[in-house]
């Protein structure tokens, strides 16, 4: 099947990211706003900064970004529909001179080089492309400097190649080992990493928190399931619905018994070409860790207060983010 919105090969079965954009009300991602305002904070963002987010969405996040820290905002995804829904909510709202959207390929951005004080890697960020292609293009159009961030799924304990491509096809987004992530960015540019797990028990599970991985039946009512549902019908047909609650049945155990994906936060800053120099291989001990699962860093209960992250042995004087003024 061919996505018109895409022009991409899709998945004869939608996806559970799929479904929650297709909801009417605004959702956001995993990590909620406390992990948004956690980003803010991480890069400076302040008036007058350029941000980027990819795969956006409607732009719940990119909208945040500009009405609570002032920032000039743009949105950037490969489903037209969810573009043309995004700029019908900031006109309605008022902020359409704030924040744009364009619709394109992850692995193919409209943007000059070096445009972005901030660019944002959305979960979806590498559902039609490859992470490094994805991760590429942003370290691309951010400005040297800048800040590169990433919310990724990350694999957290061993899982046999079937059970991950069914929990890859379940989420459509692609989860990798942490130590995946940080070679990508290295090879493209970025350094001074800085990780946060976003799934452990003092935040995805913290009071008034939602699972990391949320099933869609706990995020909506019945009146919207069944709105969501007509609408997936359209694209997917009933076979592709029916097969898409069935496989959700399937991996709910692998996502919440057993917790083999976690959410985390990566971030890294973006040097000049001349200024690079080779890292240093990853230690041998954190590499371990990482392939066999073990979560890099918690973030904080407070979601402005990075002791319990983990800073990158190889990227040393990364800055002290401001506090948060806000709750």
């Amino acid at each position: 099947m061919t996505d018109n919105r895409t022009g991409r090969a899709e998945s004869d079965v939608p996806s559970m990211l799929d479904l929650i954009r297709m909801s009417p009300r605004p959702i956001f991602p995993p990590g909620g706003r406390d992990l948004y305002r956690q980003i803010a904070i991480l890069t400076e963002m302040a008036p007058g900064k350029e941000v980027l987010v990819a795969s956006c969405g409607i732009g719940v996040t990119a909208e945040f970004f500009v009405r609570e820290f002032g920032v000039q905002g743009s949105g950037v995804d490969e489903d037209a529909t969810l573009i043309e829904r995004g700029e019908d909510r900031t006109r309605v709202d008022g902020i359409q001179e704030r924040l744009q959207f364009q619709q394109a390929s992850m692995d193919d951005l409209p943007y000059r080089d070096g445009v972005f004080d901030v660019t944002l890697g959305e979960l979806g960020l590498t559902a039609h492309a490859t992470p490094e292609d994805a991760i590429r293009e942003l370290v691309r159009v951010t400005r040297p400097g800048g800040r590169v961030v990433l919310v990724q799924p990350v694999w957290k304990a061993p899982v046999d190649d079937e059970r991950q491509q069914v929990l890859t096809e379940h989420l459509g987004a692609r989860p990798l080992m942490m130590v995946e992530v940080k070679q990508i960015l290295r090879a493209s540019g970025i350094r001074k990493l800085h990780t946060e797990a976003w799934s452990d028990e003092e935040t995805a599970f913290r009071k008034g928190a939602r699972k990391p991985f949320p099933d869609f039946a706990e995020l909506f009512t019945l009146y919207e399931k069944i709105g969501i549902l007509r609408r997936a019908w359209k694209r997917w047909g009933w076979r592709g619905v029916r097969a898409a609650i069935a496989r959700e049945q399937r991996v709910h155990r692998l996502l919440t018994r057993e917790r083999v994906l976690g959410l985390d936060m990566v971030s890294g800053l973006r040097t000049e070409p001349e200024a690079l120099e080779p890292d240093p291989p990853e230690p041998e001990a954190e590499a371990d860790a990482e392939a066999a699962g073990a979560p890099e860093g918690s973030a904080p209960s407070n979601a402005a207060d990075p002791s319990s992250a983990s800073e990158d042995p190889n990227d040393v004087d990364t800055p002290t983010p401001p506090q948060s003024t806000g709750s």
